[in-house]
């Protein structure tokens, strides 16, 4: 005597499969009876205000604003090359360590910690002194280098 190859979870998960059929065919039902046919193309249209959230009602042609095609920027605007007198930057030495090379320049205008290494100093520097310096951006962030102490 062999036993039904059917069992309770096969049974339960065909179970789960019609009723999910059935509630899809329920919902599409359900869809196409509440369906408005006959839109008209008015009615389909969204426009976009002043503000630029979407509206169902056509904008003000007294808000709107002439822009010229040359006035439009596409892509990153051209940079002006920094002026020179602008890229010394005056600091105060915070911490430096002789033995390893390396310390840190506090910029006195924005407070900004710039990294400083022995291979950009000019002068010996110690903590707490002033310094004069100049600034690019290293793979870690900004270095100072060209540091000379200030007279």
């Amino acid at each position: 005597m062999s036993t039904s190859q059917e069992t309770w979870n096969k049974k339960e998960r065909e179970k789960k499969k019609q009723k999910d059929r059935k509630d899809k065919l329920e919902r599409k039902q359900e869809r196409k009876v509440n369906a408005k046919e006959g839109k008209s193309f008015d009615d389909m249209l969204a426009y976009i205000d002043e503000n630029g959230n979407l509206s169902s009602t056509p904008p003000d042609p007294g808000k709107m604003k002439k822009i010229k095609l040359e006035d439009i920027q596409i892509g990153v605007p051209k940079q002006l090359p920094a002026d020179p007198a602008d890229a010394i930057r005056k600091g105060k030495v915070t911490f430096f360590n002789e033995s390893k090379g390396y310390g840190f320049i506090k910029d006195l205008i924005t407070q900004e910690s710039v990294f400083v290494h022995a291979n950009g100093l000019i002068n010996q520097i110690k903590e707490n002194s002033k310094v004069t310096y100049e600034v690019e951006m290293g793979p870690k962030g900004p270095n100072a280098f060209n540091v000379k102490l200030e007279e």
